[in-house]
């Protein structure tokens, strides 16, 4: 299997559960999270957070563009810009914004796919910007960015859960 048959078939799987798990979410709970804790992101802020959790980042892999100021790097970055506290974070002002951010994510990290190709995503090699000493192929970096669509696909499957709506592992494996 070459990266590009690997990624297609992460992809595929994974939006399509995150998208059946965000048409369970009742429109009243967006601002819901879970009791205890602090920095915790609200339904609504995890919704928005998982509707550009991989294709953007997969962007800027492939184009080197971070969307940072001009001479700014992520080492000049404080802690709460590299990682803001959840209350900062942008929420989806509707179930059915986020699913559509996300059939729009999904059509971005396939057409940087396309536009890699599999001999870039195998043999072009380069650092995530956060951890300069991380070098790997670009199709390793494009695999995290789903898994961290993955991710936050399973924290959605709990928080449904803690509000008591009915969800089962099908729902969260596909």
């Amino acid at each position: 299997m070459n990266w590009t048959q690997l990624l297609v078939s992460e992809i595929e799987i994974n939006y399509s559960t995150t998208d059946g798990l965000m048409a369970k979410v009742p429109e009243d709970a967006l601002s819901w999270k879970p009791p205890g804790g602090d920095n915790w992101m609200t339904t609504g802020q995890l919704l928005h957070h998982l509707s550009n959790a991989c294709g953007a980042a997969c962007q800027a892999f492939l184009t080197g563009d971070w969307g940072l100021s001009p001479g700014k790097t992520f080492d000049g970055l404080t802690d709460s810009e590299r990682l803001p506290p959840a209350a900062s974070l942008p929420s989806a002002a509707s179930v059915a914004e986020a699913r559509r951010l996300l059939a729009d994510d999904k059509e971005l990290v396939l057409k940087m796919i396309g536009m890699a190709g599999d001999h870039d995503l195998s043999t072009r090699t380069l650092a995530s910007p956060w951890k300069p000493s991380d070098v790997h192929p670009l199709g390793y970096h494009f695999l995290r960015m789903v898994r961290h669509l993955d991710r936050h696909k399973s924290q959605l499957f709990y928080y449904l859960k803690l509000q008591g709506v009915p969800v089962s592992t099908p729902d969260l494996w596909g």
